[in-house]
């Protein structure tokens, strides 16, 4: 992480101005935790979201969303947003983690990357299989090439450990159990989260996570999100798109994808200057969750810029009776 010497000043501005937009979001999205209703507490973050960016000095182009036009009202693929500027690219997950904010579990994050025009990878909203570490490691040390004992060899060598001192992140899921087993057989532990892999890629750059690897597939526009923060934060990641069928191909080739079967860098799915903004929902690893009163709340955000590798922790205090919240 770098000091932050000649920072751009519009820069510096745009980063605070996306962090109130994830905090709109989570704010918005707090009223469901617990409550059992996913829709409810996306639908909130979304449209919360949706009218933040409304103050955003960006000619904004959504190009990682909620779905294509079709499938979600707003904050789509190929939306428009902002008040007018500079063309940007937006990868947006206004609540990642749905299913866990309605158990009230942790790890339920609000999410925004920017770019330039042109910079962000534009994944269909499809599955990716990922692999990630942290930074200073030799590069190219973990291939989703590599099978999991040959991925585990290479990272503890480099790290000058043992496998069974390596803590792997994964998602608890039945498509991951051979995965799992192997990690297992390898002697590595094992940290499941139950949703949100996007903290959990990010979590391998934060020494204080404790966590070394993150393998398993989820959705492709969370690994954007999550390169993004790399770029900004360091680490390597992979990621390859998983396709279920022909059309989800053809869907990938018209959004510019050629190979379908390519293996994407960091700085592959996220180019150029790039920023980064997350607010806690619940609370995680990386951010608390959202703490509200009865005349307002807290909140816990993270900004970041892969141009200075400056990363900002802030602490908000909402006081709904002398502003007007988004949210409400």
């Amino acid at each position: 992480m770098t000091v932050d010497k000649s920072p751009s000043l519009s820069d510096r501005n745009l980063a605070l101005e996306l962090v109130r937009v994830t905090e709109a979001a989570a704010l918005a999205a707090s009223i469901w935790i617990g409550r059992g209703d996913k829709n409810s507490a996306d639908g909130a973050a979304v449209g919360a979201m949706r009218k933040a960016f409304n103050a955003v000095a960006i000619n904004g182009l959504v190009v990682i969303g909620e779905g294509e036009m079709d499938e979600a009202p707003m904050l789509y693929i190929g939306e428009k947003v902002g008040a007018g500027g500079p063309d940007m690219d937006i990868a947006v997950d206004p609540l990642e983690g749905t299913y866990v904010t309605a158990k009230g579990a942790p790890n339920a994050i609000a999410v925004i990357a920017l770019a330039e025009r042109g910079n962000f990878l534009h994944a269909p909203d499809i599955y990716m299989d990922k692999i990630a570490v942290g930074p200073g490691l030799p590069e190219g040390v973990v291939s989703l090439d590599a099978s999991v004992h040959e991925n585990l060899r290479n990272l503890a060598r480099a790290k000058k450990c043992d496998v069974s001192d390596l803590m792997v992140c994964t998602l608890d899921r039945d498509r991951h159990e051979e995965k799992i087993a192997y990690c297992r057989e390898a002697g590595a532990r094992i940290s499941l989260i139950g949703d949100g892999d996007v903290s959990g890629l990010i979590a391998v750059s934060q020494p204080e996570a404790g966590i070394d690897l993150f393998i398993g597939s989820g959705g492709a526009p969370e690994g954007v999100l999550s390169a993004a923060a790399l770029r900004c934060i360091g680490g390597q990641m992979q990621g390859r798109l998983l396709y279920e069928d022909d059309a989800q191909i053809e869907r990938a080739r018209g959004m510019g994808i050629t190979d379908p079967n390519r293996i994407y860098t960091v700085s592959e799915m996220a180019r150029g200057n790039v920023m980064f903004a997350a607010t806690g929902v619940t609370s995680g690893p990386m951010l608390r969750g959202v703490r509200r009163s009865g005349s307002g709340a807290v909140t816990h955000s993270t900004v970041m810029r892969s141009k200075s590798g400056t990363v900002r922790y802030i602490e908000a205090h909402h006081n709904f009776e002398t502003k007007q919240w988004i949210g409400s």
